[in-house]
């Protein structure tokens, strides 16, 4: 059973900014799949199970999203190995798509708590969303909505990372990442 982390911010001011990337695709393989909603207060975030896999928006507000990846990962028992967590990059230029295991945060306060609460030997989904001309303006950029340009691009691209995504259940990380890392989407 792999548990797939997205990462974001709940409520409906934060529905479509960058930082919510991470829940959009996880709402995508939800509706993909079926999934059926197993969510306990004692999770800290909405928790959906298909057949092969669990299926995590934590709702505790990005930087302490640890504690929910926590909570579910003690609960079912699920390995570092087993977990997977996808989450905006602003170091990745707009529809860039990369995979990697451990590694740092690069700052990104989601994957610091993350890291924090359980370790840094998990699978990352690295979803490119751009970055901002100066670096004081990095949380602004984030937590805003993205560009009509970009909402162009944005459903295909969902769709593409859910379908990697699937794959990992049955391929390697290396296969996955040859078939579809993406320098940009292209549609």
């Amino acid at each position: 059973m792999l548990l797939i982390v997205g990462l974001g911010n709940p409520g409906t001011q934060y529905e479509n900014t960058r930082h919510n990337i991470g829940f959009k695709v996880i709402d995508k393989l939800v509706s993909d799949f079926g999934a059926r909603d197993i969510s306990k207060n004692a999770f800290h975030g909405e928790l959906f199970k298909s057949q092969n896999f669990l299926l995590l928006k934590p709702t505790t507000f990005m930087n302490i999203s640890g504690k929910s990846v926590q909570a579910v990962k003690n609960f079912y028992k699920i390995e570092l190995e087993d977990i997977v967590v996808i989450h905006d990059d602003i170091d990745l230029p707009f529809s860039a798509l990369r995979f990697k295991n451990g590694g740092g945060h690069g700052g990104h306060n989601g994957l610091r708590s993350i890291d924090a609460m359980i370790g840094k030997e998990y699978t990352r989904v690295r979803m490119g969303v751009g970055k901002p001309e100066y670096k004081s303006q990095v949380a602004d950029y984030v937590l805003h909505d993205f560009a009509v340009e970009e909402d162009k691009v944005l459903t295909p691209w969902i769709e593409h990372t859910a379908s990697a995504i699937k794959e990992l259940a049955s391929k390697t990380l290396d296969e996955v990442k040859s078939k579809h890392s993406l320098k940009k989407f292209e549609g």
